[in-house]
Formats: C-alpha cells, sequence, structure tokens
C-alpha cells in the first residue's frame, strides 16, 4: 500500500524482517485462553534498530527470555549474517557502527525484567558477518597468553563507556576507563575497535568523571564529583591545556553539564539546573564569561537531544516531555527542524525519531511510537521525501484497539504543581469508573511518561482507569522537584499519591468504591502505604517485588553493599533507625483491605524477606492476603509462564474487587 502524507511518500510492504527477528529471539507461547494477557505479556520483536554507515546493514537488539542478542541483517535481502549472545541475564545495552563493517556495543546486567540494566563497563565488537567477535574492554578480557610478550589488549580491572566513535577514524574510538574502586580518576583512551590496544589521551581532574568532546573528537569538558559530594565542571581549550573550573556546585548550588557543540565549534552547550523550575539548555561562548539560555519548557527537563547527524554532537534541539513530548529547536526555520515537522505530519499523533543515518545523509532509519503504539520502524529516503515501513516492535498487538493515555495536572494538598497521566477503557465516557491507582517504581530515577505501556493498556483492556503520577522526588521536573521527595517515604510522596486519587474521585472519573492502589519495588511499598495510611480510600492493595521494611534495605539487598547506596539510603530514603515507623510491615493492624502480593526468591533489589515478612504480619492480623513466589525470579518476572500466572491473578484479583467490565 502506497500514500503520500504532506508530501512524504509512505510505502508498507510485508516482509522478512519480523519472521527472521522472531526466529531469534525466544518464540512465543501459543494462543491460549487469556488472550487478552497474551498479547501483552509477550516481549517486543526488538529493541532497537539502526543502520549501518553506508546503507547495506542494520544492526538491531532482540529480546530472549533473560538476555538481549546483538543482530546483523543484510538489508538487500534481509538475511541474517551474524549474531551474538553473552549469556543469563546479560543484555546488549547499546550498539553503534564504528565503520561499515564492524559495531561495537556495550553490556548491561540486570537480575529481573524490573531491575535498573547496570553496566558492566565492558565494550564487546563483531563484524557484519558475525566474525572477530572480541572482548575489547573490561574485567573480563583476557591476556593473549603467559607467553607471548606483545599483549594487544590491556589486561586490568577497569569499566569502560564510550565517549565518541571519532567519524574520521574508521580504526579507533575513545572511551573513558574507570578503575574498579570508590571514587576513582578516570580516563580517557583512544581504543582500536579491532585489538582493542589503547592509548592515554587525556586525564580528570576530578574522581568519576564523564567527558565530552567537540566535533573534531578532542576532549574539552570533564565533569563529575569530590569528596564534598558537589558536582563540578571542568573546560579545556585544546587538547594540550590545563583544565579550568568553570561551574561548582557547592559555591553555583547548581549543576551544569555539557550537551553539545554548535557546528562551527565556537559555541558549547550545556543543561542547566535552576533553583526553581525545570532544567534548561544555555550557549557558551567557549571560553567565555556569559551564558544564555536558548531551549526551555517551564515544566519539564529537557529529556533527548537532536544532533545534526547520527555521528556527531552537533546540537539542533531538545525533547521536552511536558505531558507528550514535544521538540523544540535551536533554530525553528533549519532544515531539521523543518524536516522534522514534515515527519511529524506525517505520523500525526506519534512521537518521530531518527535513530540514525547514513553517512552520505540520504537514508534515515525512523522510529514511530505514541501512547497506543509500542513503535514501528521505518527507512526515510531524505531525498525522494519516501518512507518505506520496516516492521513493528508488536506486531500482534492493534494500536487502533488500544486505549488513550492523557496528561493530567492538578496540585498537591501544599500547592506544588503535578502532574501524570491518565488512561481510561477505550469506548469509556471516562466517568464513574473502577480505577487502579498505578505508582511507579525508583523513586527516583524512574518516572511515567507518554508512551505505550503494556501494564497500563493490560489494565485498562479490563475495564479499569489506570491513573499514573509523577509524585515529588520523580525525576524530570527540575531539582527543587527532585529534592523535595528526599527521605519523605511514607510521608509527602504518599500524600501525593493520595492527592492524585482524590483528584480522579472529585472530578468523576473513578468510582469511589471501586479503587485500587499498585505498583512494583517503590511502587508496591507506596501500594501498601496507601492502604495502611488510608484505609477508607482504597478497596484492595497490590504489590510487586515490592520493599516494605525500610530498615531492612541497609541489610539485605545490593543497595546497602556500597558506600554509594548506603549514602543513597542515608541521604534520599532516611536514617535507619528512624525507618520502621514509615515501613507497611509495621502498620499491617491498619490494612483493612485485601492484598495481593508477588515477589522472586533471586530478587537483589527487593529481597524476597521483604514480602514473606509482609504476609506473614497481614496474615496475624487477619488482613485477607494472597500470594505468588517464583523462586528463581529476579526483581520482575522474565519467564511467559510466571507472568502470564502472575497477571492472571493479578487481574482475578482486581477483578474480586473491583468488578470487571473487560471487552476482549
Amino acid at each position: 500500500m502506497d500514500m503520500t502524507i504532506r508530501g512524504i511518500h509512505c510505502r508498507y510492504f510485508p516482509g522478512a524482517w519480523l519472521a527472521l527477528l522472531i526466529v531469534i529471539a525466544v518464540s512465543a507461547s501459543a494462543a491460549s485462553a487469556q488472550v487478552k494477557v497474551e498479547g501483552f505479556i509477550r516481549k517486543d520483536s526488538f529493541t532497537d534498530i539502526k543502520i549501518s554507515p553506508l546503507g547495506d546493514y542494520y544492526a538491531a537488539t532482540v529480546q530472549q527470555e533473560d538476555r538481549t542478542a546483538l543482530v546483523i541483517l543484510r538489508r538487500s535481502d534481509n538475511k541474517v549474517t551474524g549474531s551474538i549472545t553473552l549469556g543469563r541475564n546479560n543484555h546488549v545495552a547499546d550498539f553503534w557502527w564504528v565503520n561499515q563493517e564492524r559495531v561495537l556495543f556495550s553490556v548491561a546486567q540486570k537480575l529481573g525484567m524490573l531491575d535498573q540494566p547496570q553496566l558492566t563497563g565492558e565494550l564487546f565488537a563483531m563484524n557484519v558477518d558475525g566474525s572477530r567477535k572480541e572482548n575489547l574492554l573490561g574485567y573480563r578480557v583476557e591476556s593473549s597468553g603467559p607467553g607471548t610478550r606483545i599483549q594487544r589488549k590491556q589486561v586490568e580491572a577497569v569499566a569502560g563507556q564510550l565517549v565518541d566513535i571519532l567519524p574520521d577514524d574508521e580504526k579507533s574510538v575513545l572511551v573513558r576507563i574507570r578503575p574498579f574502586g570508590e571514587s576513582q580518576y578516570t580516563r580517557v583512551e583512544r581504543m582500536d575497535v579491532y585489538s582493542g590496544r589503547r592509548v592515554q589521551v587525556a586525564r580528570s581532574p576530578v574522581p568519576d568523571a564523564n567527558f565530552a568532546t567537540d566535533a573534531s573528537g578532542i576532549v574539552r569538558f570533564a565533569y563529575g564529583a569530590m569528596a564534598d559530594n558537589a558536582n563540578k565542571l571542568y573546560y579545556r581549550d585544546d587538547g594540550n591545556q590545563e583544565w579550568r573550573l568553570i561551574n561548582d556546585e557547592a559555591v553555583t548550588g547548581l549543576v551544569e553539564w555539557p550537551v553539545g557543540f554548535s557546528e562551527s565549534g565556537r559555541l558549547a552547550y550545556l543543561q542547566v539546573e535552576r533553583s526553581e523550575g525545570a532544567d534548561s539548555v544555555v550557549e557558551w561562548n567557549l571560553g567565555g564569561a556569559e551564558k544564555r539560555e536558548v531551549l526551555r519548557n517551564d515544566n519539564t527537563d529537557p529529556t533527548r537531544m537532536m544532533y545534526s547527524d547520527g555521528r556527531s554532537n552537533v546540537l539542533v534541539g531538545a525533547l521536552f516531555q511536558d505531558g507528550k513530548p514535544v521538540w523544540r529547536y535551536l533554530d525553528p526555520e533549519g532544515s531539521h527542524a523543518r524536516m522534522q515537522r514534515g515527519l511529524e505530519e506525517a505520523f500525526p499523533g506519534s512521537v518521530v525519531l531518527v535513530t540514525s543515518r547514513t553517512d552520505d545523509g540520504k537514508l534515515a532509519l525512523l522510529e514511530v511510537y505514541s501512547d497506543t503504539n509500542p513503535g514501528d520502524f521505518y527507512l526515510f529516503d531524505t531525498q525522494a521525501k519516501k518512507v518505506d515501513y520496516i516492521l513493528s516492535r508488536r506486531d500482534w498487538l492493534e494500536p487502533e484497539r488500544m486505549s488513550v493515555k492523557t496528561p493530567v495536572h492538578f496540585p498537591a494538598r501544599d500547592g506544588l504543581a503535578l502532574h501524570g497521566y491518565l488512561t481510561v477503557p477505550k469506548g469509556s465516557i471516562g466517568k464513574g469508573l473502577p480505577m487502579v491507582v498505578l505508582v511507579h517504581g525508583g523513586p527516583f530515577q524512574v518516572r511515567d511518561g507518554w508512551g505505550f505501556d503494556a501494564e497500563v493498556q493490560m489494565l485498562a483492556a479490563a475495564g479499569y482507569a489506570v491513573l499514573q503520577v509523577n509524585f515529588r522526588g520523580s525525576p524530570g521536573y527540575g531539582r527543587a522537584f527532585g529534592e523535595a521527595g528526599a527521605r519523605e517515604w511514607g510521608g509527602k510522596m504518599q500524600d501525593d499519591v493520595t492527592d492524585a486519587t482524590r483528584w480522579a474521585i472529585g472530578n468523576g472519573i473513578a468510582d469511589a468504591g471501586r479503587i485500587c492502589i499498585y505498583g512494583a519495588s517503590y511502587g508496591a511499598y507506596a501500594s501498601m502505604m496507601g492502604a495502611a495510611k488510608e484505609p477508607d480510600l482504597y478497596r484492595c492493595a497490590a504489590g510487586y517485588v515490592g520493599i516494605y521494611d525500610l530498615p531492612m534495605m541497609y541489610t539485605r539487598g545490593d543497595i546497602g553493599e556500597m558506600k554509594s547506596g548506603r549514602n543513597y539510603l542515608r541521604d534520599w530514603v532516611g536514617d535507619q533507625a528512624q525507618l520502621a515507623a514509615v515501613s507497611p510491615v509495621n502498620m499491617t493492624d491498619r490494612i483493612k483491605v485485601p492484598v495481593f502480593l508477588a515477589a522472586g526468591g533471586e530478587d537483589e533489589r527487593a529481597p524476597v524477606q521483604h514480602t514473606e515478612l509482609m504476609e506473614k504480619r497481614l496474615r496475624a492480623a487477619g488482613v485477607p492476603v494472597e500470594s505468588l513466589y517464583y523462586k528463581t525470579e529476579g526483581h520482575g518476572f522474565y519467564k511467559e509462564e510466571n507472568l502470564r500466572e502472575y497477571y492472571t491473578k493479578l487481574l482475578e484479583f482486581f477483578g474480586r474487587n473491583l468488578g470487571s467490565t473487560s471487552r476482549r
């Protein structure tokens, strides 16, 4: 099927792409009687896809049960030419075309579907034909052997991170090197992407620093924190000059970091915190004293930067998620802004991202997604203004049958502006509905956003309104909003969730007698606290891989194992001796509604003992409680059969307590 939209010709065609990727991924289970659940728990056919510099190959990441593979496909015939996977709980985190035949990629580990991926500090590379697979950098690098005098790769306990792919150097990239241990000074090294051999080019003036390079690949910025935990930003005029401090959080009270350069190279762009309100992007004439604000949204921080091409750091614009994501541009009439607006007109109601481009700029790979669409990928011919459909993340879901996610905002009881999202079942008038208040995890590194959410869509398909709120402490709304959540577990953060619930009741959206609260990780904590603090507000409460005994965070789990984790607990959660008073395990006598709990026996973030103790205390208090445990799952369930059982039981639990108006 062909069509033309506002000058952009779109061609849709069936292809072997999806079949190839699904063969590589774990095969989906055959549809069962629980069709509603099956469609939502199936993993994406792939995660990301990028086109090669000459346009003849695609690289894509493919989700398997408990790992993510990297796959190379030839564009001319969709044939898989190479692939690699690294074992259980190892995921290809990101990947980059460094030349026309070689792909570099980083690795992350996570013990559970909801666990935050932790970069291992390793960099691997592979050729398009699957040959020359190498672990180039990281703690698992092996030597060439004791009898070899010349070692191609350096065997040392370090973590690496890509800094610059150096488009003009097809054999080398710049990498950040961090020795293992607390508060280590980092450095930048030039690394051969075939041999792994490295040569130092810069050292940081501050521990744990990150770096930024200009368009020529020269390291110009370094930013990190000293022992006082205050962030510092350093700059130098070129690769031979000394570092110069240009911002010290201990003095200004705010953090700045580089996000790009101008095409001329004479201007740098910094994302800058403000004492009140959201972050902005400022322009700095290199070496000068004054900075000029060029991009800002009143409510939200920039969440993504747009660059002139996929292999440079020349800044063009920024994405702000103020409700729905919106691009803002340094030059609103420039060619990139005009092209982006044309693409958005071709895909109305969707976010359009350019994920990669060929070196000649003639072909660009687009990702198109929305609140009802998990994501489609298209190949855009920038000269012919033609778009060809490639494949979808979840082609078995029909966007037209999904429910719309609407941005909402309202004041908290103390006047603080809160933002969130409301999803009502498709076809509903949005009034007097049974509702699930879905509280996000984190709580300080995670926020709810506009886009496709399979869990939200599943609940809406079951007939429930779904309310999500970015309570104080959630990222993306400026420094002051984030810091307002410090040490407010069970306090003002919980009050924000309560205020959101009462807002939905007051506006006639929710039936006051049919509201349940539910969440995972921190969201599970908030669910139990909501039931304890507001015993007449919720009809039931559900917690998934939750934390319920706050003092236990200091003694069990991976957070308290490192000094940085203990500092986080002290600064953001609270003193261990004072946390028992805001722990749901000690408030079960106040919970009067049915509870559903689920946990994994291998969870290192929220160890299963939290859930076991919560269940024991609830039963002792006479609270009706259902529980579900999987010994081999972690912080969120991987196995499809376990997800199927979990969500089937969860929906049955909501159905018994709220009633169900499911239409499919």
